[in-house]
C-alpha cells in the first residue's frame, strides 16, 4: 500500500485525493520511530524546532512513497527550508503545497470536555480526513491552552478536562491553518498558558499575546518537557485556582 508522509496541514483537496486512492497517511510531525533525534544533526541544526527535526528523523527511517509538506503561511518558512533538505535527502517525490483553505469546519474538540491529550490526538488525526466533525457539546472552560501541538503530548497531561484550546491548534482543527485571526484569538477571562516549541517562530506570537492577556504565562520546551516545565504549568494552574491533573499520562 502506498504510504504518504504529510507535514503540517496539506490542503483539503490534497487530503481528499489521498483518501480517494486509499493511500495510507503518516503524520511526520509526530514521533513515529524510536530513534535519537540527534540523528538529524547532519541535515538540520540542533537549534531547530523539534517538530521539524522529528519530520527529518521520521524520513530517515520510514518506508514512504512520497512526502507532502505545507510550506505556506499555515506552517512556517522553516518548513520550506526542510522541504529543500528532504528533496536532496530522499529518493522519493517531495511535494510542496500551500494551504490557504477558508472553508470552516468548526472547533468541537477544542471546546469539548475531554482530557487535553485526547483532544490533541483527535485533532491531529482529523487532518487525515476531509470529513466534517461529529458535533460535541461544548463545556464550560476553566482555563486555556494556546499554541501548537507539542512534540511530546505528555506536556498536556497536567491540564483539566475543561481546558479550551486556542492558537494554531484551533486553526488545525478548523482545517484553516493559515487563518491568523483565528490563531491570534484568546479569551482574556480564562487563565491561559501560551505554548511554543523551542526555536519555533511562533514563540514571538506566543510571548506577544501572553503579554496582552491579563492572566497568562508563556512557556516553551524543546524535544520533551522537563520537570521544571511541568512544575510551571502546575504552579500556574494552582495560582489560578485550578487543580492540576497529577496523574501520569
Amino acid at each position: 500500500m502506498t504510504r504518504v508522509g504529510i507535514v503540517g496541514v496539506p490542503p483539503l483537496a490534497v487530503i481528499a485525493e489521498i483518501n480517494r486512492h486509499g493511500e495510507t497517511i503518516v503524520d511526520l510531525d509526530e514521533p513515529q520511530v524510536t530513534a535519537s533525534i540527534d540523528q538529524t544533526a547532519p541535515f538540520v541544526p540542533r537549534v531547530y524546532c523539534a517538530i521539524l527535526r522529528t519530520v527529518v528523523l521520521n524520513c530517515l527511517h520510514l518506508p514512504l512513497d512520497r512526502v507532502v509538506i505545507d510550506v505556506g503561511p499555515g506552517k512556517c518558512d522553516c518548513a520550506l527550508h526542510v522541504a529543500e533538505v528532504l528533496t536532496d535527502m530522499l529518493s522519493i517525490p517531495v511535494i510542496r503545497t500551500r494551504n490557504q483553505d477558508t472553508q470552516a469546519f468548526g472547533n468541537p474538540l477544542c471546546t469539548a470536555r475531554l482530557p487535553l491529550l485526547e483532544k490533541f490526538s483527535r485533532i491531529t488525526r482529523g487532518v487525515q480526513s476531509p470529513a466534517p466533525y461529529t458535533p460535541i457539546e461544548p463545556c464550560r472552560p476553566s482555563c486555556g491552552f494556546w499554541g501548537v501541538p507539542p512534540r511530546d503530548f505528555s506536556l498536556l497531561s497536567a491540564f483539566p478536562d475543561t481546558a479550551h484550546v486556542f492558537g494554531w491548534t484551533r486553526c488545525m482543527e478548523n482545517k484553516t491553518p493559515a487563518d491568523l485571526e483565528m490563531e491570534k484569538f484568546f479569551d482574556p477571562a480564562l487563565p491561559t498558558i501560551f505554548f511554543s516549541q523551542s526555536f519555533c517562530a511562533k514563540a514571538a506570537l506566543a510571548k506577544h499575546l501572553a503579554g496582552k492577556h491579563p492572566r497568562a504565562i508563556a512557556i516553551d520546551c524543546d524535544v520533551t518537557p522537563g520537570s521544571s516545565t511541568r512544575a510551571k504549568i502546575e504552579a500556574f494552574l494552582e495560582l489560578s485556582g485550578i487543580e492540576p491533573n497529577r496523574s501520569t499520562p
